[in-house]
Parts: C-alpha cells; structure tokens; sequence
C-alpha cells in the first residue's frame, strides 16, 4: 500500500530550482502555473508508487530523493529496470486519453517527495500548453534508448562489461560526484539485478577492481573512482 502525506507547496525551494525536461521551453510563469496545478505527495523509501499491470489515475514528477522503475516478470522474478532522480516523470500512462495497466512499476528507493497531477488536471494542462506533449514525446524516446542499450549489453556484451557499464551509467545519473570519484549509493544486489549478474561475479567483480585501484567498495556504497578507467579495465 501507498504511504503518503501532503508536504510542501509546489512553489517552494524545492520546486523552484528544480531542473526537469518535462517543463523545458515554458516560460517561468508557465511552469509555475503547471507546478501549482499539481499536489505534493510524500513517498517513504521502499514504497510502490505505480503498480504495474494497473490503470493509474496520477502522473508524478519527482523532486526529492530517488525511485526506480521495474518490471515482474510471469514467474514472479522483478526486474530492475531505470532509476529516477529529482526531475524525472513517472506513471506517464495517467497522461493518455484512454486509460490502460502500467507495462511496468514504480518503487521509490529512498523517502520521497513528488509533485502529482490527476488524469484530468493533466489533460487540461497538456491542452492548454502543448509543449507538455513534445517533452513528454521525447522522455518517453530516451527511456526507450535506455531499454535498447539495456537490451544489447544483455545479449552482446560479457558480464564484466555490463556491470561496467551499470557503474558508469549510475555514476552520470545518481552518483554524487566527491573528492575521489563518484559516489553511488547501491547494494551488490541491485548491480547484479542491474547488470543480470549473480552477486558472486558482482562481489569478485569489484575486488578485483578495487585491488587496481578503479572503485572502493563499502557497506552499501561504491566509490567510482574513475568511469575511462573502469571502461579501459572491463575492455
């Protein structure tokens, strides 16, 4: 079950310097008018926010903390899918005119805060400001390259060089960047869900690549301390 509060006003801080390619090429008013059209919703950490195989009624824009999309598969295996920071739409289906089931789910990793339209505020919103379409439309294209790439890792590449590729692709999206590298707040778990991996070659994985001094692992953490390195390494 969703657990979730009313927090913040949409014009607030944390709104209004927030970076998103769903209001892109509207005017300050435009997009404060859009943000004050929505609710804010607070999400704790390991909450399902969109249910996959379910009409949802809200599309969310996140502003604090982190989610993840993912998929379960028929036999009930789930499947890690693009992460979502602070930015970043989802439950885009409750845009559509005729309401249809999620292809797949949306989970928040840590406590959230995120800004939500219903179906028909939504709607009304996209018709009064069109370039919400043409920004929707291209979100929509880059998570559909993310699945391609995703794709041909899975079925060209090794397993050393998907689970690079996992590390420098969450070091642009989520790490935080600090003296030494790139921080990234991830378990072995989620690299080898992530990677399509078993957490034996994930574990042998990053100590043979922090002996050569590419990444230092800790409880929870990854310390990236280079991504041309580990990409020259996984070669």
């Amino acid at each position: 079950m969703n657990r979730s509060t009313k927090t913040i006003s949409p014009t607030s801080t944390a709104c209004s310097d927030l970076r998103s390619r769903f209001v892109e090429g509207l005017s300050p008013s435009e997009r404060e008018s859009i943000l004050n059209a929505a609710t804010p919703r607070r999400f704790h950490a390991k909450s399902v926010v969109v249910d996959q195989g379910r009409v949802g009624n809200h599309l969310f824009l996140l502003t604090i903390g982190r989610a993840r999309h993912f998929f379960i598969t028929e036999t009930g295996q789930k499947i890690l899918l693009n992460w979502l920071v602070p930015g970043d739409i989802f439950g885009a289906y409750a845009g559509l005119v005729t309401p249809v089931p999620s292809l797949f789910g949306a989970e928040t990793v840590k406590d959230c805060v995120a800004l939500a339209w219903d179906r028909a505020t939504f709607r009304g919103l996209v018709a009064r400001y069109p370039r919400l379409l043409d920004n929707g439309l291209l979100i929509a294209t880059s998570y559909l390259t993310w699945f391609l790439a995703a794709h041909e890792a899975l079925t060209c590449h090794p397993a050393r060089q998907r689970l690079a590729q996992v590390l420098i692709s969450l070091a642009k999206g989520i790490g935080q960047k600090v003296s030494g590298g790139f921080e990234l707040d991830v378990t072995n778990e989620e690299l080898a869900y992530l990677a399509n991996v078993t957490l034996f070659t994930v574990s042998r994985l990053l100590s043979q690549w922090q002996r050569q001094g590419v990444v230092l692992k800790s409880r929870g953490k990854v310390l990236l301390r280079s991504p041309e390195r580990l990409f020259v390494r996984a070669a």
